[in-house]
């Protein structure tokens, strides 16, 4: 995805050179008043920093959205390859960050590899995994049913009178001069309308302000309308304009928001885009979604919308569109010094189960390609583990949070045997060391006698299974039970 930055930043990664780089989108790059450049970014988060019960959730979202797309390539794709594109994989969050100091590691935009997508919003804070507001919906339950197309003098079998309704006929036998006419016409009866009504003298004191409202589109509109219903009849279109009672008023939306209420508008705009359903609920309750809705796109057509414009496109321009981002050359205290390392823990001596072929011996190579031979090795994982990276591995560790081969602790691949297994599920090497050793577990079931079998169908009243699974420490008299069993046998 375009526009996505990739770095590690000494403010919000403490372990500055164990940790992945993080995933930012960069929204504006503005400069300080002392000089120094400041990015405002949007944080995206890996799976790795969310939740398991949030993970469980973005698989079922994932799985849905393959079976409606139905791409045989995505399901087809070997173990690794899923394994891999789920570290491509990102959950875009509502949270901004300012970054006032120099981005560190940054990586390149420009090359396919560095590419990531998202499809659902992470909120850190409430903990919350959610669809994000501009998905496209693809599938077949998502179109439209399109009929067939009808044959040439075929009838359609629907009733048309119920499905339009004619508004307005051009054959009409008025001209276009007295059209226009009745339109002024029209406008004058507004205009009055306006100076008898109470409201509108407030909001409009004078009278051009009651003349411009007056000729808005809600009352051509109206004009128009009557003049259909009344049969293009001017002296019975002209006496409908003013019934028993009072001129007509037609106000539209633009008209009928107070000054307070176009304040909070622009203000939910600012914060929200064109997001009505949330400008409604938490700006303007009491407003419907239509006129909400009717009221922006007349508000796009006020000067103040043009004024409002023309501010938005000089801060543009006064903005930063480039920033020079100097090589970052200090030395990473997770590289190993290739002088100092024996080359028999280097290479190793000795076959890895379940990678034929791969030494193992003393100390593994790479824990996540098995290779034996790189110009450069990073430590990884806990100190006390000796694990190392190549240098391949190491970029693919810091770019997308995980290893290239899935691991025992994804569940996907048979890796070494559980002998050779961290407490993390990550392979373990064998330094000679007892300390270094994992014990062995011994395996153990429960195996229940044929009477406990019984009592639990037939002393369901003693046992009383539910309130014992919502109380655990609630003690079991078993001799009561098996009493029981045996007298009710």
């Amino acid at each position: 995805m375009a526009g996505l930055l990739s770095f590690t930043h000494p403010h919000v990664a403490p372990n500055l050179y164990v940790n992945p780089l993080l995933i930012r989108r960069i929204e504006e790059l503005n400069k300080t008043a002392n000089g120094n450049v400041e990015a405002k970014v949007v944080c995206f988060y890996r799976r790795r920093d969310i939740s398991t019960t949030l993970i469980t959730l973005a698989d079922k979202h994932a799985r849905e959205i393959e079976e409606e797309m139905e791409n045989p390539e995505i399901v087809d794709l070997p173990e690794k390859q899923k394994h891999q594109l789920r570290h491509r994989e990102l959950f875009l969050s509502r949270q901004l960050e300012s970054l006032p100091d120099t981005l560190h590691s940054v990586v390149s935009l420009l090359v396919l590899q560095d590419a990531f997508f998202y499809s659902l919003v992470y909120d850190p804070q409430q903990k919350t995994l959610l669809a994000d507001k501009g998905e496209i919906r693809v599938g077949n339950k998502y179109q439209a049913d399109i009929t067939d197309l009808l044959k040439e003098g075929e009838d359609d079998g629907r009733e048309l009178e119920k499905l339009e309704e004619k508004v307005w006929d051009p054959s009409n036998p008025l001209t276009e001069k007295q059209i226009d006419q009745f339109l002024v016409v029209a406008r004058s009866v507004g205009t009055f309308a306006r100076a008898l009504d109470c409201s509108s003298s407030v909001r409009q004191p004078s009278l051009h302000m009651s003349a411009a409202a007056a000729s808005r589109d809600i009352t051509l509109f109206h004009a128009m309308d009557t003049l259909h219903k009344n049969g293009y009849d001017m002296t019975r279109a002209i006496a409908a304009l003013v019934p028993q009672g009072g001129p007509v008023l037609c106000r539209d939306e633009m008209e009928e928001w107070s000054a307070s209420e176009a304040n909070l508008f622009e203000e939910a705009l600012e914060k929200y885009g064109k997001d009505f359903a949330d400008i409604q609920q938490d700006f303007l309750p009491w407003k419907s979604l239509t006129s909400i809705i009717e009221y922006y796109y007349m508000w796009k057509t006020t000067d103040r919308y043009v004024q409002q414009k023309r501010l938005k496109a000089a801060e543009a321009e006064s903005k930063l569109k480039q920033v020079y981002i100097p090589n970052y050359n200090k030395p990473n205290p997770n590289q190993l010094s290739m002088s100092s390392v024996k080359p028999g823990l280097v290479n190793g001596a000795g076959v890895l189960p379940g990678a034929p072929d791969q030494p193992v011996g003393l100390a593994r190579a790479c824990e996540s390609c098995y290779t034996t031979s790189s110009y450069q090795w990073y430590s990884w994982g806990p100190l006390n583990m000796q694990c190392r990276l190549c240098a391949s591995c190491w970029t693919y560790w810091k770019k997308y949070g995980g290893l290239k081969m899935p691991t025992r602790l994804d569940g996907e691949r048979p890796g070494p045997n559980r002998n050779n297994m961290s407490p993390h599920g990550l392979p373990m090497r064998h330094s000679g060391s007892p300390k270094f050793a994992v014990k062995t577990r011994q395996a153990f079931f429960l195996h229940t006698s044929q009477l406990t079998k019984t009592a639990r169908r037939v002393c369901q009243d003693l046992l009383r299974s539910t309130y014992l699974a919502r109380h655990p420490y609630t003690p079991v008299n078993t001799a009561a039970i098996k009493a029981e069993c045996e007298y009710l046998l």
